[in-house]
């Protein structure tokens, strides 16, 4: 199989959060300033979303990962050398966009390439990178948070530059999508990636097939196989294709309204306010929620093919409510508790659990079962609206909690992400149909889009 491609926005906040502390101390930056510079890139990612759709259907899957490339090693750069405040915003801008990119080329990527009977692991394995790339930028921030504030910060942020460098050498040898190629009449090179990624020749001929089916469809009734003013039609007239993109568009929404990334990204001060008070021992534990992460992907990873998206998305969205319930209730029971070891050790304990029951599940699944669904001729600009729902709720959840914790208190804020992890959990429930096993060429049929 080929390598797959890595996404960083998660672990981009991951940076930020062991960051923001050592910033504030050498350069002065406020707290409204911190909200902002934590999730204006969630906001600047917007413009990598867009275009990543258009850019990865005309100049190919892999070109657009080589693009990609290149804004993660500019802007995170950018972060190490900043003097101040404009330039720190600067590089999260350019940073930003690589982010949006990333989100809607990978998982479009692995699922294209993948065939069906691994394609649950193998789109899963961008989310490993991601779950892996946390945990080491919470090792980092613990190893550099004895060094003086103003080297800390600057190396936790040149660390990121390290995997990019690996990653560009990784693209050489990373074949085109067979869907595009056949997409772009290019057949016998989509039938030569066909043979290296199937599990048998006699496979890799009826998938060629299935997607040259699909593309003469998309060209005869669609206005073309490129997409533009026939592909957006179709949303317009046909309910199944609607139905698709809405599905897509709400799995995005809970994903990121259910407050992953203000955990993520404020959990040392969540933990603060329940009475860890020891920064090294704060960033200590971020490390310990980056295993937990990376460890509940890999069950995720396993069991994908096994007994299928739905059941795992339910058991996700159903641990992170109860997790999130638990967590309120401890802010609401023991405000203002000082040096409790026990009320911490809870607090701890449904951090860990939430983050543990999103990596099993909404983490991975909500990226696997978007782009499975989307059909071939909108998949591009499809993932890119479903990217920019994600980053947009991302951006309103990160640079609002410090601000919805003021105005709600602590216990308000997790009791209103439990309300929207429970409302996941019901539409799961009752919209999504099971993708296990199908190919990518039957989800049209599936959701009534042919």
């Amino acid at each position: 199989m080929a390598p797959r491609r890595r996404r960083r926005p998660a672990t981009d906040v991951a940076v930020m959060s062991g960051a923001q502390i050592f910033m504030a101390e050498d350069l002065g930056v406020s707290d409204t300033q911190i909200e902002l510079l934590s999730g204006a890139i969630n906001i600047y990612s917007l413009v990598g979303a867009l275009l990543a759709g258009w850019t990865s259907d005309r100049l190919g899957r892999r070109l657009t990962i080589v693009l990609t490339n290149g804004f993660f090693l500019v802007g995170p750069l950018i972060m190490t050398l900043a003097g101040g405040y404009t330039a720190l915003m600067v590089g999260r801008f350019i940073a930003g966009i690589g982010v949006g990119y990333a989100l809607v080329i990978a998982p479009i990527y692995a699922a294209e390439i993948a065939p069906a009977s691994s394609r649950g692991l193998l789109s899963s394995l961008p989310e490993i990178f991601i779950n892996t790339g946390v945990m080491l930028s919470y090792v980092s921030n613990f190893a550099f948070s004895a060094l003086p504030a103003h080297l800390a910060w600057r190396l936790m942020f040149a660390a990121g530059v390290v995997p990019t460098v690996f990653l560009a050498a990784g693209v050489l040898t990373m074949p085109e999508s067979p869907r595009w190629l056949a997409m772009k009449g290019r057949l016998d090179e989509a039938k030569a990636v066909l043979d290296r990624t199937s599990d048998t020749l006699a496979e890799a001929e009826q998938r060629l097939l299935e997607i040259e089916e699909v593309v003469n469809a998309g060209s005869n009734g669609a206005g073309g196989s490129n997409g533009g003013g026939g592909t957006w039609n179709e949303v317009a007239t046909k309910a199944g294709v609607r139905r698709v993109l809405a599905t897509v568009l709400a799995l995005q929404f809970f994903q990121q309204a259910s407050g992953i990334d203000s955990v993520v990204l404020y959990g040392p001060r969540v933990l603060a306010m329940a009475g860890v008070t020891s920064n090294t021992l704060l960033l200590g534990l971020n490390v310990l929620f980056g295993v937990a992460k990376a460890g509940s992907i890999l069950i995720a990873m396993a069991l994908a093919d096994r007994v299928g998206r739905r059941p795992l998305l339910l058991v996700s969205t159903g641990g992170m409510t109860a997790s999130l319930l638990v967590l309120g209730s401890v802010f609401a029971a023991f405000a203002g508790a000082k040096d409790d070891a026990a009320v911490a050790a809870v607090a701890v304990a449904a951090v860990v659990a939430f983050v543990c029951t999103f990596s099993v599940g909404f983490g991975p699944m909500a990226w696997v079962y978007s782009s499975e669904i989307l059909p071939l001729r909108l998949r591009g600009q499809g993932a890119g609206l479903g990217t920019a729902m994600n980053r947009v709720m991302s951006g309103i959840v990160t640079m609002t909690f410090i601000s919805l914790y003021g105005a709600i208190t602590m216990a308000g804020a997790f009791y209103l992400y439990a309300a929207v992890a429970a409302a996941s959990f019901v539409f799961i429930y009752t919209c999504l149909p099971e993708t296990r096993g199908r190919n990518l060429e039957d989800m049209e049929q599936l959701f009534r889009t042919k």
